[in-house]
């Protein structure tokens, strides 16, 4: 039987759940609707208007609705509950809907469930995207049928029935998404684990375990590639089944990707034998994170692709969207947009990347994570810090509380938007400097996430004059 009619005969004549229409479910709902599943759509917005152009695509549909204030109510007497990553899996309402019998899923557990081709998977607190996508392109380049989703491009599901054995699934996870998998893929990828999302999780430890179920679920033959320098995925060394190798910018390894401190290039080390693969020079990747990611995606397509093929895509790759990305030079001042730092550990990697005092534009939604290990960076990093949004003054009493704090060597300023910031840094630059939004907080104080955030700073930034 066909993956895609095995997926017809799991939901046809079932009654459906969708936690709300966000990209990946407004696709879903149409393909489960055509096999026959009956369809309820459980979201907060108020009325059918609320979904805008989507409204008509729901009547055509005839899709039940329960929405509003009690919109979970929709969850009794589901068969199945498909789950998007922003619902809380361990939510009273979800677990009740469990006990009654109804099956939680996912558009991606269903993937990974139904899937004919090998899939490869990376998770971690940061360099998700960038090393999902340079495994996707080196896959590319090898000449392989690539099918790219999970946090980024498309959603997989409706695509299944396109999915043939000889492709590839490449499929970036997030630990909303792990935390109720029970199926990991061929090869898993852990870049780090660092403080994060701890507004959503119960704990440090939950947040772990979550980014665990990556591998936990493996069947031989298989491979885990580790980041060697992070304790924690270090640790999960002791959770893989099968082949394990490490990526490491700092150490060299006889078992797996390193940098070769000697003659600073980018190697692979298997059997004994030690292969170069690229001078870190030919990378147009800007920052020692970016090393990192590339070193994880050459471990992970080891082997599945010709050294030539991963040679190709990191001498040529220059980075995703909003990833310390080149925005323009104006008064001979340029400006950076690394938006997807919504951690302060995206940001002190971002800091670290440039090679002289940078002003920095911070804040955002607060995700209670610690603003302490960020206090140093942006004194050796920063000359102006310009701050905004509900983190502002967290992370100023971070940095004005420890000791090397020098008020006349860091300017700190507030800005109550993103305009106002970018006015106060331009006025702050003189030719020669660097203006980089890194926020180290989440956008949804002010933005629905951090895309929407950082292409209004770019708007901004173009419409200077």
């Amino acid at each position: 039987m066909l993956p895609i009619e095995k997926l017809q005969q799991k939901i046809q004549g079932k009654k459906v759940a969708f936690i709300g229409a966000g990209v990946s479910h407004k696709r879903c709902l149409e393909q489960f609707v055509e096999m026959g599943a009956q369809v309820t759509l459980c979201d907060q917005k108020k009325s059918v208007e609320d979904f805008g152009e989507y409204a008509e695509t729901l009547r055509r549909l005839n899709v039940r609705l329960s929405l509003g204030e009690h919109y979970t109510d929709g969850f009794a007497g589901q068969d199945i509950i498909m789950r998007t990553p922003g619902y809380e899996y361990y939510k009273p309402e979800l677990q009740a809907a469990l006990q009654a019998g109804a099956t939680v899923t996912s558009e991606v557990e269903l993937f990974f469930e139904l899937c004919p081709c090998e899939i490869v998977a990376v998770t971690g607190s940061d360099g998700k995207t960038t090393t999902t996508t340079l495994i996707s392109k080196m896959f590319e380049a090898a000449g392989r049928k690539v099918f790219l989703g999970g946090n980024i491009g498309a959603a997989l599901l409706p695509q299944l029935a396109e999915v043939t054995p000889d492709a590839v699934a490449v499929v970036e996870l997030s630990s909303f998404q792990l935390i109720s998998m029970r199926t990991s893929p061929k090869v898993a990828v852990v870049t780090n684990v660092t403080p994060n999302h701890l507004d959503h999780h119960k704990d440090m430890q939950e947040y772990v375990d979550a980014k665990r179920n990556i591998l936990l679920w493996q069947v031989p033959p298989c491979r885990a590639v580790l980041g060697f320098e992070n304790d924690i995925t270090r640790a999960m060394q002791s959770d893989c089944k099968g082949e394990q190798v490490w990526f490491t910018r700092l150490h060299e390894t006889d078992n797996g990707a390193f940098l070769r401190a000697e003659d600073d290039t980018l190697c692979y080390a298997e059997n004994g034998v030690v292969t170069p693969i690229m001078p870190r020079a030919d990378s147009k990747l800007r920052g020692l994170h970016n090393v990192e990611n590339l070193l994880a995606a050459i471990a992970a397509v080891w082997g599945r692709v010709p050294v030539e093929a991963m040679r190709q895509v990191g001498s040529t790759f220059t980075g995703v969207e909003h990833r310390i990305e080149p925005v323009r030079v104006l008064d001979g001042v340029t400006y950076y947009n690394d938006s997807i730092a919504s951690s302060p550990t995206r940001t002190i990697a971002g800091l670290r990347s440039f090679d002289r005092k940078i002003i920095l534009i911070a804040g955002g939604y607060d995700k209670k994570i610690p603003y302490e290990p960020l206090a140093p960076e942006i004194i050796a990093h920063v000359k102006v810090l310009v701050l905004m949004g509900a983190t502002a003054p967290r992370i100023e009493k971070a940095v004005r509380e420890h000791p090397n704090f020098d008020a006349a060597s860091l300017e700190i300023l507030h800005a109550d938007g993103m305009r106002h910031a970018v006015e106060l840094a331009r006025a702050a630059a003189k030719p020669g400097d660097i203006v980089s939004l890194s926020p180290a907080s989440a956008s949804f104080d002010l933005y629905p996430n951090f895309e929407v955030r950082g292409r209004d700073y770019k708007a901004i930034v173009n419409s200077l004059t």
